[in-house]
């Protein structure tokens, strides 16, 4: 069917309006507009008002949808389908029915010759439509090609808006292999989202290996049945594990050239105790960040023997600085889940098969409760665990691969805005593993409700974002900064997303799209449902054991 290009090329309209022909099998729509204006991404067109006006009570919702912000539209060029995402409209004229959209390029598919749908999409164009080339709505049926999955490794994670029944895809290699990051304000469905994820990817891959740090204790309800939890109870993370800079960042309290001072002793006495274990024995290059067991009490008289070689009291001050702490840390029951004298022995085998499931005989993901962790060591602990991760990787080379995910909750507390100055051991490890980790077989999963807080290098490396309601304009912003061009229709719609809504755009999915996010059953959700007030405030009763219980707790430092 052709039809001639006029000034109003929407007069000639036959008047079909959302009217289907058949023939042979095809389906064809009148168009709803032209193309006015093509540049290298992308293109303005010309609407009419009346046409989709039309189309609003089709059946189909994602044809009922079409030309409106963040739907598809799509044009023939030649023997292909050119798709394209509405970014913004306005009205070309208040009394008048045209309106100016423009449309951001994503790619393309062959156009099948007997149903005229849309077939083999792929991202990327290759050819450009001229002003006054029709355009067309999207189907359902186009979208069911655009995002299907079955010729790759994928999990399902909920149904492309604004579709009822296409499947919303994440294609597992592609995501994993470059890094992805999860952004949403709190309240969204950040924490069901992560786990939703993550279980799927379990389902998918029942050997593989997850680590999961989880700062507030959330997820261990979400996972005690497919993984294993880890507390301040079970952890049992030997301190020998630290390497130099993490043992200055627990032992070293000093500033300024005291600090340096005090480093300087550490490191000379760190090296006396760790030579002294068996382990040593035959390592021709035995370093202070060498992963051999060491006695703190060795350490303690390696210091206190230096001491006891001066003469002067004022030179002292640093080692009783470091001797102080030390003997503070060895004996706090809160330090007991890593400073213990029962973590000496070389466990680091047995710690390392636990932790990275080596092997995960069905239960592939390990969930680190840091909530009972003393604050002022949390950041150690996570430093230690993420490096391990990379280390082994590093180390394993040679052996068959075990890739490793470590997905990193809170990410904004570890890995700070370039703002804050912060150059910690925990930032250092985790920007290392966003720019070398796929190289070795790690990739980074980073959550995070304050994105503007994370640093930008780090959020830079990852090639898919899923991005959940966000209120915060500063927030928007940096996420905006961080989504490729072709995405920019979706950005606008950010702050409106629903609860369990959210935009995917990078390596993880064919096209920029925008989700509702399936259904987690209750008992694998996790624990961060907002306490219901009007209701909770109703219940009376055994005030006196919860206050008991809570007590005992408290003081013994066990979340028993």
């Amino acid at each position: 069917m052709v039809e001639s290009f006029s000034l109003n090329p929407f007069e000639e309209q036959n008047g079909e309006g959302d009217a289907e022909s058949t023939r042979s099998g095809r389906v064809d729509f009148s168009d709803i507009g032209r193309v006015v204006e093509v540049s290298g991404g992308s293109s303005s067109i010309r609407l009419d008002g009346r046409a989709l006006k039309q189309l609003d009570g089709h059946q189909d919702i994602t044809v009922a949808m079409a030309g409106q912000v963040g739907s598809q539209i799509k044009v023939r060029v030649g023997g292909l389908w050119l798709l394209a995402n509405v970014r913004d409209m306005r009205l070309e004229n208040p009394d008048g029915d045209l309106i100016v959209a423009n449309v951001d390029f994503l790619g393309e598919g062959i156009e099948d010759p007997i149903t005229g749908n849309l077939k083999g999409f792929r991202r990327g164009v290759t050819r450009y439509p001229v002003p006054g080339t029709r355009v067309f709505p999207v189907t359902t049926t186009d979208l069911e090609q655009i995002f299907s999955a079955k010729d790759r490794p994928h999990v399902r994670v909920g149904t492309v808006y604004p579709s009822v029944n296409v499947a919303a895809s994440l294609f597992i290699d592609a995501m994993l292999g470059k890094h992805f990051a999860l952004l949403g304000s709190t309240g969204t469905g950040k924490s069901t989202a992560t786990a939703l994820i993550l279980h799927r990817i379990c389902e998918m891959a029942p050997e593989g290996h997850v680590v999961m740090l989880d700062p507030h204790g959330e997820y261990s309800a979400a996972f005690k049945n497919d993984g294993e939890v880890f507390n301040v109870d079970n952890l049992a993370m030997p301190y020998w594990l630290m390497n130099f800079e993490e043992h200055c960042e627990v032992f070293v309290t000093s500033d300024g050239a005291e600090r340096q001072m005090d480093e300087d002793i550490l490191a000379k006495c760190l090296l006396q105790a760790r030579a002294k274990n068996r382990a040593a024995q035959g390592l021709t290059k035995l370093t202070v960040d060498s992963p051999v067991p060491y006695l703190l009490s060795d350490l303690i008289n390696a210091i206190q023997a230096l001491m006891g070689k001066l003469d002067r009291s004022g030179e002292v001050a640093p080692y009783m600085r470091l001797k102080t702490k030390i003997e503070e840390i060895k004996s706090d029951p809160r330090y007991s889940f890593m400073f213990s004298g029962m973590l000496v022995s070389d466990t680091m085998g047995q710690f390392m098969s636990r932790i990275f499931r080596l092997p995960g005989n069905g239960r592939p993901i390990s969930i680190i409760d840091l909530s009972g962790v003393p604050s002022d060591i949390v950041s150690v602990v996570v430093a230690v665990l993420s490096r391990m991760v990379f280390d082994f990787a590093i180390w394993s080379r040679r052996e068959p691969k075990r890739p490793i995910l470590l997905v990193c909750e809170e990410a904004h507390r570890y890995v700070p805005s370039d703002r804050d100055n912060n150059r910690s051991a925990v930032r250092k490890v985790l920007e290392r593993i966003a720019k070398e980790g796929r190289k070795y077989g790690v990739s980074l999963g980073l959550i995070t409700q304050r994105p503007s807080d994370l640093a930008e290098g780090v959020m830079s490396q990852c090639g898919t974002i899923i991005a959940m309601r966000l209120n915060n304009e500063r927030d928007q912003a940096f996420v905006r900064n961080a989504m490729p061009e072709g995405a920019r229709g979706f950005l606008e719609s950010i702050p409106a997303l629903r609860n369990r809504e959210c935009v995917i755009c990078g390596e993880g999915v064919s096209i920029p799209i925008r989700v509702r996010l399936d259904d987690l059953e209750e008992s694998r959700r996790p624990a961060s449902a907002d306490p219901v007030f009007s209701e909770l405030w109703t219940h009376v009763g055994d005030e006196e054991g919860i206050l008991d219980r809570t007590i005992q707790r408290w003081r013994s430092q066990s979340t028993k």
